[in-house]
């Protein structure tokens, strides 16, 4: 997927001005960057959950807007910070909305047979017939990833996966990601708050400043005291543990 001089404004603020990279297939990439830095703009821009004004957006070298939505379904899936149902939904029910771009309404075995593999792999077996609102958070953040699993595409954008999630189930949800990737060979973008996180399960990062990409590489090259500094304003001291390097902060 390639994005090329991406640009937004409301009204006379620009939130995304001349933003390029390429997201690399089958890795994990992570948007990091200050609160207001255009990451979560750039990623509902490349889902199409909100129009682009200037720039083009290519997957396959084909422009987003050129995609029927149930076809751009089949290639690309999200999950945003907001997912409010006030259905009374079972698990199993939840996901098998997955499957609705391949489907319609009409499930048939084999689209079954997804939703309880995509259950099964975020480890959710014991509580398919459990509903939404009955679960912990971390159990409905793993329910509603089942579903974007579910949907079998292969792109893969979690805006926030981790938002409102204790340390526990944090590393247990960035574990899955780097999962998708690995074993389920998924290309996987996120927006990260928790700099630690991308730099130990991504391998590469986009880093963002008011509004603009102020650097994108590989994991080793952006997790730089310079470079965090830069997006921050805090001094860091980086240190490598089990060959990642991680951040601490004063």
């Amino acid at each position: 997927m390639k994005i090329n001089g991406l640009y937004k404004s409301f009204g006379t603020k620009i939130v995304v001005n001349d933003v390029s990279f390429t997201i690399p297939k089958g890795k994990v990439t992570a948007l990091i960057g200050p609160n207001g830095a255009g990451k979560s703009t750039v990623l509902n821009m490349i889902t199409r959950l909100i129009a682009r004004d200037a720039g083009r957006i290519l997957i396959d070298d084909k422009d987003l807007a050129d995609y029927q939505s149930h076809d751009l379904a089949k290639r690309l899936a999200i999950l945003t910070q907001t997912n409010h149902i006030t259905m009374k939904l079972t698990v199993r029910e939840l996901v098998a909305f997955g499957r609705f771009p391949h489907a319609g309404s009409r499930l048939g075995q084999a689209d079954w047979a997804k939703v309880d593999e995509a259950i099964a792999y975020m480890e959710m077996s014991e509580f398919s017939s459990r509903f939404i609102d009955e679960l912990s958070g971390g159990q409905r953040q793993r329910a509603y990833i089942a579903m974007v699993l579910a949907q079998d595409t292969e792109y893969v954008f979690l805006d926030e996966p981790t938002n409102n999630l204790d340390i526990y189930h944090s590393s247990n949800m960035m574990k899955l990601c780097r999962k998708f990737s690995d074993e389920l060979g998924k290309t996987v973008i996120l927006v990260l708050h928790e700099i630690n996180f991308a730099a130990c399960y991504s391998d590469y990062i986009g880093a963002f400043k008011d509004g603009a990409l102020y650097q994108f590489d590989t994991v080793d090259k952006v997790m730089t005291a310079e470079t965090l500094k830069a997006l921050y304003q805090v001094d860091f001291q980086i240190q490598q543990l089990n060959g990642k390097p991680v951040s601490l902060y004063y």
